[in-house]
């Protein structure tokens, strides 16, 4: 590093020192932590980050550069542990996912690996260190390339869809179908049963007709012969 640059990164970790120690409880231990990450001071920046999350847990960005402190001191385990909450958190957090990324795939982890190399590769798909780790783990290829398929040739041989115009789906067409098969099955019962009503109440008519005549032409009981 250049003495200027360090210098003025030693003067910006004096001057966030400084303020921390008057207000142990600010937030000032983040930045300061960065500082000392910038100069390699990997210890210390793990001792102001373990202090600092202790008064505000859940702060997602500690989280993740404390995890990678903790993987600069070779101590994975603890890594993991503190990036894996991390990613509960906040489930798209590219750096957290980058340092697990690396610790996944130096233990083996392959599926894990993958996880987070999908992560990554998802929102940069040209990102090279992610590549890097893929081809590492022998996958050429994301599964989610398949999704570009379109809906006819992602669906099964032999279930292509039917169009969506066909009149045979039509609820409509269907309705009026039936109303006319039943319309055509009923019609001649309902005219026969019309035709045999009317010529019961004629033949009833003419029944009562045939009495009155009968009473008419009948002799009265008082009538002589």
């Amino acid at each position: 590093m250049a003495p200027q640059k360090h210098a003025a990164n030693a003067m910006e970790i004096d001057r966030l020192a400084t303020q921390l120690a008057k207000d142990p409880h600010s937030k000032a231990f983040l930045p300061l932590a960065e500082e000392y990450c910038k100069v390699g001071m990997w210890e210390e920046a793990v001792s102001v980050l373990e202090a600092g999350l202790k008064l505000y847990p859940g702060f997602i960005t500690a989280m993740v550069i404390l995890g990678r402190a903790y993987d600069q001191l070779n101590q994975a385990t603890k890594a993991r542990a503190v990036l894996e909450g991390a990613i509960k958190l906040s489930p798209e957090n590219l750096r957290a996912h980058r340092t697990l990324m690396r610790i996944y795939a130096g233990q083996g982890l392959k599926q894990e690996a993958m996880n987070s190399c999908r992560v990554i590769l998802s929102m940069n798909p040209k990102d090279e260190e992610a590549l890097s780790v893929q081809a590492s783990l022998g996958v050429p290829e994301l599964e989610p390339a398949r999704e570009t398929l379109s809906p006819r040739q992602s669906s099964p041989v032999g279930q292509e869809s039917r169009p969506a115009t066909a009149v045979t789906n039509h609820p409509d067409a269907t309705d009026n179908s039936s109303r006319a098969q039943m319309t055509g099955h009923l019609q001649p019962a309902s005219v026969k049963r019309a035709t045999g009503h009317a010529a019961t109440i004629a033949q009833l008519e003419s029944w009562l007709r045939s009495l009155e005549r009968q009473r008419r032409d009948r002799p009265t009981s008082g009538s002589k012969p």
